[in-house]
Order: C-alpha cells, then structure tokens, then sequence
C-alpha cells in the first residue's frame, strides 16, 4: 500500500471494546473530512482491520464487522486500538498482536485508547512510553506493568510514535487533534461544531474525577490529590509530589493551606484514612492487611490513626456496618 496522501486510520478493535470510544473517534474523521455532514471520505479515510471476517461484539453487544485484514501498516498514519473490558482474558488474537508489532517495527505510530493502551503494553510496545490510562484503570496497569511509566490525570498523550487515550468524551479531543495536525483547523471546527463541541481540550486538560476528600479548583493541589490516591500502597514521598509538581516543598504547602486548609501531609492521612474505611465496611480483610494497602507499616499504627481520624476504631466500624447489612439496609 503506497504511503497516505490523506489522513488514515487503522482501527483494531478488542472483544467487548467500547463502541463510544470507537464511534466518537471515527464521527471524528467522518466530519472532519467533508463539509456540511456530506460524509465523503474527501481529507479522512479509515478501515476496521481483523486476522478474520468475524463480527465484533462491544461491551453493550453492538457489533461491528471489519472491513478489511491486515493490509501494510504503512498505508496507516496511525493504527488506533479501542479496548474495552479488563476481564477479557485475551481481548485480541495473536495474529493482531504480531500485526502491531510489525506495525512498530515499520515505525507506524500506535494508539491505545481506553484500555487499548494495556493490549500495547501486553505485546511489549509500551515499556518506554508514558501512558495515559483512567484513573478507574491505573491501578490495575500499575500492577500488570510494574515498569511501565503511567499517568491519570490528563485526557490523552500524544507522542511521535506512540499515543494513549482514557476513553469517553476525551477520544473526540485527541481525534480533533490528529485533525488538526494532519488536515486543518477548519476541518476540525467542522467535525467539532457537529458534534456540539465548544472546542477541543488539550492533552494536559485534568480527567474529569472528584478525589475522595474534596474538589478543589486549583490544578496543583488536584494532580496532587488525585497522586496520592493512586499511590496509597507506594513509597511516594512529599518530595516526590514537589518534583512531580514543579514546586518547592515551602510552595506546594503554601498552596495546600490556601485551596484545603490542610497541609499536603494531613490531606494525604485524611485520603489514606478515607480509603481505609470503605475496605473496613465493605471487606473481611484483616487490620494488617488494610494498614499496609493504605500504606502504614503495622495494623496498631493504622488504628491509632484510623480512630484519630474518624473519631472510631477499625473493628467499630466494622461492626455498625455488618449490622447495617444485617438490618437489610435500615439504619436503627
């Protein structure tokens, strides 16, 4: 296949992928690439690629069938792989994983959005590249790809030869930038003005997510937050947030006091304490084992905080709530 003169896409899509995922990225090109909502594939071309003729299902049983196999990655300017559920076991077949890497290998740039991301990491093609995953997600990639840089507080990455998406609505952003780059931005103000979007949010715009103490309007203290809730069982320090942040210890306290009331360490126990007791109400866990996911070294420590911060120790809680489950839900 000769190099593309238009913009193209190649999509792979998983079992049980997400078809708003999908749907908002190629409505993306649709509109980008013809005026008036004509649909002509005029400045944007796109194909659904498969190893077979198979109909595929997405996570709402939508399916969608491929329209073509796996032709040469370089007729492609990006290939997109939309992910959909964590609990497939193997989302894509072998053959679509040699397909990427070969894909790679030609130096044809990946995308993964939503948890497409993770069918990349899978096949090795993600070790050296920031990923963008949700922040319902980062967890689990974290503990699949321990080695893996990986981030959840922006939208999407974009790099020259690898990309990442979250997912929802944010797949239309970073769509309306591979238009912009590659065809206009009056093309992308076409798509955009169909589509009943005011304009495209950058890639570093914050996932939309209220962390588990407050929303706060200031993007500091947000990322930091949204950090150590993401990191409650890591060795991340105060120091590391300032690095992470661009700050000094004496700014990101400052800011901390001004936006909370809270200096960054006591938000950081309020979190942990917070996450503590949704696994003390709604798990059998042991004390020891909830002290160390929160990130405390020994069970006694954690109830002598747990009851600092909640006014109750661990078991208390524990207690009113299996009565709470056990009156069938009626508070006495």
């Amino acid at each position: 296949m000769s190099s593309p003169q238009k913009l193209r896409i190649g999509f792979i899509l998983a079992k049980s992928f997400t078809l708003s995922a999908f749907s908002l990225f190629a409505d993306t090109l649709r509109l980008a690439s013809d005026e008036l909502d004509h649909s002509g594939r005029v400045t944007a071309d796109w194909a659904v690629l498969s190893s077979n003729r198979n109909l595929i299902a997405s996570s709402c049983g939508v399916s969608v069938a491929p329209t073509a196999g796996f032709v040469d990655p370089t007729g492609f300017h990006y290939i997109v792989v939309v992910g959909g559920l964590l609990r497939e076991e193997d989302p894509v077949d072998h053959p679509t994983l040699e397909y990427l890497r070969r894909a790679a290998v030609a130096k044809v740039p990946l995308i993964g959005v939503c948890t497409g991301s993770f069918i990349l990491a899978e096949a090795g093609l993600m070790r050296f590249h920031q990923t963008c995953v949700s922040w319902l997600h980062v967890r689990d990639f974290r503990e699949r790809f321990p080695d893996h840089p990986v981030r959840s507080d922006c939208i999407f990455n974009l790099g020259r030869t690898r990309g990442s998406c979250v997912g929802g609505i944010s797949v239309a952003d970073m769509a309306a930038a591979l238009v912009r780059r590659h065809i206009s931005a009056q093309a992308e103000r076409n798509a955009l003005e169909v589509l009943q979007m005011d304009s495209a949010r950058p890639p570093a715009h914050i996932q939309p997510r209220r962390p588990l103490i407050e929303n706060y309007s200031n993007n500091h203290v947000k990322i930091a937050l949204m950090t150590m809730e993401e990191n409650l069982d890591r060795d991340l320090t105060i120091g590391d947030l300032t690095a992470m942040l661009g700050l000094s210890r004496r700014q990101l306290e400052r800011v901390f006091v001004q936006t909370t009331g809270m200096t960054p360490a006591r938000a950081w126990k309020k979190i942990r304490m917070e996450r503590a007791k949704g696994i003390v109400s709604k798990t059998k866990a042991t004390m020891v084992e909830i002290a160390l996911e929160v990130g405390l070294k020994n069970a006694s420590h954690f109830t002598r905080t747990f009851k600092k911060v909640h006014g109750q120790t661990p078991s208390q809680v524990r207690d009113r709530a299996e009565t709470f489950r056990i009156a069938g839900g009626v508070a006495r």
